[in-house]
């Protein structure tokens, strides 16, 4: 029903760990980004382009997931497999920062994006209790953990540019009974913090998750979100991880944006291409649907003056959760991938 998030299991872990060491050397071996006279800008190393900065100023990595299934399947003589994956490695897809070694992630992505003159777009998934113990249930272990947490994560950032998405499903979950009421004031407390702290940057803007389109309606959430600090962040996030069309996507953001001030947000469009799922039980739509389609690519140039940007916060080819045959929340799933590029 919310989609689950990319974040939770060692292998994840081992591979965020394993993707800043890859951006590491790719700065070491001095790879800068030069322009290829077409407005875009490929990186050296890995042969990802990243798209005109002027319509869109996120870093794309050019050693993601996607980027190396693209290295796979070149590789094998499967040419055709090849280039409708990079349709997703030659995007921007948020960085998830795991808890092991959150100030070197943090800094490590932003020091690559900074080096090509883009904005590292990061999503913290670390809160207490974090989704209710489904498929990516886990979070930091309490709530000092978690100020330490975001604290490495800011320390990393310093003052090169980053746009953060915090906290996927943390306010809906307080909404909907799915957390209990125990922890709901602390998890107010922590949001607020977080939002201070990383807004207090140089360079950084925040987006606190505010749901999507199916799940219910504003008048539920805009006054928590409110208690979570909305007010002293950038603007809301809306469709994090999920399916629903930008159409419903932006005009759910509009009545919730009337209802906190008339702040400014951001659409995941990562995969909602074809819409959401309506078929099976409804618990299972948002896991690893089949027949979905990549959405609008990354830009803020948006149709809504509103809307800051439409961005690919999940990572499209990253599993759900073991569902569907699927490998466990976050593991690349690169049939499903292939898929979504397909369609």
């Amino acid at each position: 029903m919310y989609g689950s998030r990319a974040a939770g299991s060692s292998s994840r872990r081992r591979a965020a760990s394993a993707a800043v060491l890859g951006v590491a050397a790719l700065l070491l071996a001095g790879c800068s980004s030069g322009g290829d006279g077409d407005g875009k800008d490929k990186d050296a190393g890995a042969g990802i382009t990243q798209q005109p900065k002027e319509s869109d100023p996120f870093w794309v990595n050019p050693d993601g997931n996607a980027a190396r299934q693209v290295a796979s399947l070149t590789k094998a003589g499967k040419d055709d497999q090849a280039e409708q994956i990079r349709r997703i490695a030659e995007q921007p897809t948020g960085e998830w920062i795991s808890p092991e070694n959150p100030e070197e992630q943090a800094r490590g992505f932003t020091e690559a994006a900074d080096r090509a003159g883009r904005t590292a777009l990061l999503v913290l998934y670390n809160i207490p209790h974090r989704d209710c113990g489904q498929y990516s249930g886990g979070g930091a272990a309490d709530g000092n953990a978690y100020r330490s947490f975001v604290d490495s994560v800011a320390k990393g950032i310093g003052d090169r540019s980053a746009t953060v998405i915090l906290e996927p499903d943390a306010v809906l979950h307080l909404v909907d009974g799915c957390t209990p009421e125990e922890f709901h004031e602390e998890r107010y407390d922590l949001l607020k913090g977080a939002i201070a702290k990383l807004t207090a940057l140089k360079d950084t803007k925040v987006y606190l998750d505010a749901g999507n389109a199916g799940w219910g309606h504003p008048d539920q959430i805009f006054e928590p979100l409110k208690w979570a600090g909305v007010d002293q962040a950038d603007g809301f996030a809306v469709n994090v991880s999920n399916f629903y069309t930008t159409e419903d996507s932006v005009a759910y953001g509009k009545q919730l944006s009337a209802k906190v001030g008339g702040k400014h947000f951001v659409v995941d469009t990562s995969r909602n291409g074809n819409g959401p799922y309506t078929q099976g039980a409804p618990d299972e739509r948002w896991c690893n649907p089949p027949g979905r389609a990549l959405g609008e690519t990354p830009t803020t140039k948006t149709a809504d003056p509103l809307v800051d940007a439409y961005v690919w916060v999940k990572r499209p080819g990253e599993s759900d959760g073991e569902c569907k045959g699927g490998p466990k929340a976050g593991e690349w799933y690169p049939e499903y991938a292939l898929e979504l590029a397909q369609e």
